[in-house]
């Protein structure tokens, strides 16, 4: 399993990240990797939301079926993906109030599983390296961005 751990302070109330980072409709404003999206559930968010994503990495396009675990707004989320040849990802976003709530801590979690087993993880580690590192870094800068602005 490799596991993408990031966080960021954001010049904005909690209310305000949670709703940015949780509107399907807006993963192409800040998330560097997401290219569309397919199926989005309607209605409201609830546990068992499903949202069908494309993103990319090193120029290959892949989906993820993304399900909505654990939902607590609006300072946390857990959402469970499958993707490509049996892969499997969780990411965790957890938001807490600074400064009496003006401003929000955003910390990030991403744990996932290539397929192939142990070759599978080893590959990834050559092919992938510290891209969905710095790529989670570089949304999490560009949520603050568009934040902030």
């Amino acid at each position: 399993m490799t596991v993408v751990r990031t966080s960021i302070d954001i010049d904005a109330p909690p209310r305000a990240v949670w709703d940015v980072i949780m509107d399907p409709e807006r993963y192409g404003d800040w998330v560097t990797i997401h290219r569309r999206l397919g199926h989005v559930d309607s209605g409201g968010l609830r546990k068992g939301f499903e949202v069908e994503q494309t993103l990319c990495l090193h120029r290959a396009n892949f989906k993820v079926f993304w399900a909505l675990a654990e939902l607590e707004p609006p300072t946390r989320s857990v959402w469970e993906g499958r993707g490509p040849a049996g892969s499997k990802a969780r990411t965790v976003n957890a938001l807490a109030p600074l400064d009496g709530g003006g401003r929000t801590h955003f910390d990030y979690l991403n744990e996932y599983t290539q397929p192939g087993g142990i070759f599978g993880r080893v590959a990834g580690r050559v092919l992938v390296g510290g891209l969905a590192e710095r790529e989670a870094d570089a949304s999490l800068r560009r949520l603050k961005q568009q934040l902030e602005t």
